[in-house]
């Protein structure tokens, strides 16, 4: 097992791929553990010559749990330069999912010397009057969390078919995801603070318009959860970037969509290296 620390904060990490290829970092969102970038899409973009890194955020999976801490999106950008430094990597391409993606523009606003590209999927600036949720996603994201193992689940599979790729909702492959990351972590206190940290953070629109980075920004046309005019305002802000509306895809990352998440990364960490 291998860690990596950010002063007092313990990171879980994985690689996948040759060391010597550019690197590909990959951030999670909300409450989520870095087994939701499954192993089989990892190996994906490692085919396509990435050296890929997933690790858990602080407050989930077999990263610190941190108790009474505050802290904000800028403390988990500053972790996932923790990471980089273990692996031994001066300058990845990153891609985040959600709050990942808001991590993501952390990174690019206060550590861009060590960005090859940024991928924001599925995020938002902040910005108040756009990314909000639905009625019934609000409602999820706010209730109390599931009290055990069968309850956990219940919410997972309830959580997809109100935010998920209406297409791609597959109970069975879901009920797998779902018991897998309870087992492996089960930590609603964690996934509170991550929360706090994202309401507490303010818009980062400003401060994107400073972005020198190369820019794709990715949404899915059927997300509910943090609706696609967040999306759209990050890639208004950073200067030059490239927005793209995904069909049918809504707050999640089916199998089904792998192969057109990893041709357009792919594409863009090219075009951003050339």
């Amino acid at each position: 097992m291998s860690f990596a620390r950010n002063r007092d904060v313990e990171l879980y990490y994985e690689t996948f791929g040759a060391r010597g290829d550019p690197a590909l970092l990959l951030i999670n969102g909300l409450g989520s553990q870095c087994i939701n970038y499954q192993e089989e899409w990892c190996e994906k973009f490692a085919a396509e010559g990435f050296f890929v890194i997933r690790f858990d955020n602080r407050d989930v999976g077999l990263s610190s749990k941190l108790g009474d801490a505050t802290y904000t999106p800028s403390d988990m950008a500053a972790d996932a330069i923790a990471v980089l430094d273990a692996v031994g990597v001066d300058r990845a391409h990153v891609m985040g999912v959600s709050m990942g993606g808001m991590i993501v523009q952390m990174l690019a606003i206060e550590h861009a010397d060590r960005l090859l590209s940024m991928t924001p999927v599925m995020s938002t600036t902040g910005d108040p009057d756009v990314g909000n949720p639905s009625p019934d996603a609000l409602r999820l994201i706010l209730s109390p969390p599931p009290a055990d193992r069968d309850a956990y689940i219940a919410r997972h599979l309830e959580s997809e078919r109100t935010w998920g790729s209406p297409a791609c909702y597959d109970e069975a492959r879901l009920t797998a995801n779902a018991a897998e990351a309870y087992d492996r972590c089960f930590c609603p206190e964690g996934q509170a603070r991550q929360l706090a940290a994202i309401i507490a953070a303010g818009s980062r629109t400003a401060a994107l318009r400073n972005v020198d980075v190369p820019a794709l920004v990715l949404h899915g046309d059927a997300d509910t959860l943090v609706d696609p005019s967040g999306g759209r305002r990050v890639a208004e802000a950073i200067p030059g970037a490239r927005f793209e509306l995904i069909e049918g895809m809504g707050h999640d990352y089916p199998p089904e969509h792998w192969d057109l998440l990893v041709s357009l990364v792919t594409w863009h960490a090219r075009d951003a290296t050339a």
